[in-house]
């Protein structure tokens, strides 16, 4: 079964300060901020939540689809896609415009400065779930607002259940919006903060939410996350990283975990653990897609971790 992943595919530029930036910013000068900082390290990832998400999947095993809108730079992700396999079929190129991408630089103490361009993810909505084939299974990821909102009425409108994963584009959805989402949707997947901002926009506690939807889940970093499905909750562990590195990436990995066991039929809390060791691999190197895991180590790991076998 294949999983249709409507969100962004972004280029993320990440330069590192050697220094402090409250070394070289005067508060009492803010008004006049005019700051350059010197970045001696710089390197250029492949990310965008529908890339990371599908990055993942196919990592152990799943069929991923990705529905993206791209810019005229797109070629060097273009090639990256052709050699892992994901096919190109619903990338959609808008010309005159760059790839969605984020700036952002880090200093010595972990703060950051972060710009981003959306580009073509501005013409999300240019891309149809009609037009994919085949399909049992979506999610609705980070995207452009239009496009989110259009893709959540295809998904509901075609009978293929979803995933509504809002992630930092939730502040552009006032109450009324969200919850439109959530009652289109079958599965909604927030961090704790997410959690916290739809319940303050449509005036709902998730425990309510929850029952309009077959699950809801919510990631809570280190302390793991929790499930809401058929009327209980399950308490899933966090999987302690062998290194914690680069946390970028590991809600993306997370969702993968989920849409696997999902469109495979597993109970929730074998999804919720295989989720929760895809983000603890994930953490362990820099970048959204730059951790391997093959079929057989993900097995010996699962069974390592919880004593189970996940098969």
């Amino acid at each position: 079964m294949r999983t249709l992943i409507c969100g962004s595919l972004a280029f993320d530029t990440i330069m590192v300060f050697h220094d402090h930036f409250k070394n070289h910013i005067l508060p009492e000068q803010i008004h006049i901020l005019n700051v350059a900082f010197l970045v001696p390290d710089m390197r250029r990832e492949y990310g965008g939540c529908a890339g990371n998400i599908a990055y993942n999947l196919k990592m152990i095993g799943g069929e991923p689809l990705i529905m993206a809108t791209v810019g005229d730079d797109f070629g060097p992700y273009a090639h990256r896609l052709d050699n892992l396999d994901l096919a190109q079929s619903h990338v959609l190129r808008m010309p005159g415009n760059f790839t969605a991408q984020a700036f952002i630089t880090t200093d010595m103490a972990d703060n950051q400065i972060t710009a981003f361009h959306p580009g073509a993810m501005n013409h999300s909505h240019h891309n149809h779930v009609g037009d994919a084939s085949n399909v049992g299974l979506g999610i609705v990821a980070p995207d452009g607002r239009d496009g989110m909102l259009q893709h959540a009425r295809e998904f509901h409108e075609a009978g293929i259940p979803f995933v509504f994963d809002p992630g930092q584009g939730l502040p552009m959805f006032n109450g009324e919006e969200l919850l439109q989402f959530v009652e289109m949707a079958d599965y909604v997947a927030l961090n704790d903060y997410e959690a916290q901002l739809l319940q303050e926009r449509t005036g709902k506690k998730i425990e309510q939410v929850a029952k309009l939807v077959k699950a809801l889940i919510v990631t809570r970093g280190a302390q793991g996350s929790e499930i809401h499905a058929d009327g209980q909750r399950y308490d899933i562990p966090c999987v302690k990283a062998g290194d914690e590195v680069d946390p970028t990436g590991c809600g993306d990995a997370y969702r993968a975990g989920l849409l696997y066991g999902i469109s495979n039929g597993m109970d929730w809390q074998t999804t919720g653990r295989l989720a929760s060791l895809l983000g603890a691999v994930k953490i362990a190197s820099r970048g959204g897609q730059n951790h391997h895991l093959a079929r057989e180590e993900l097995l010996v790991r699962f069974k390592e971790n919880f004593g189970t076998n996940l098969e």
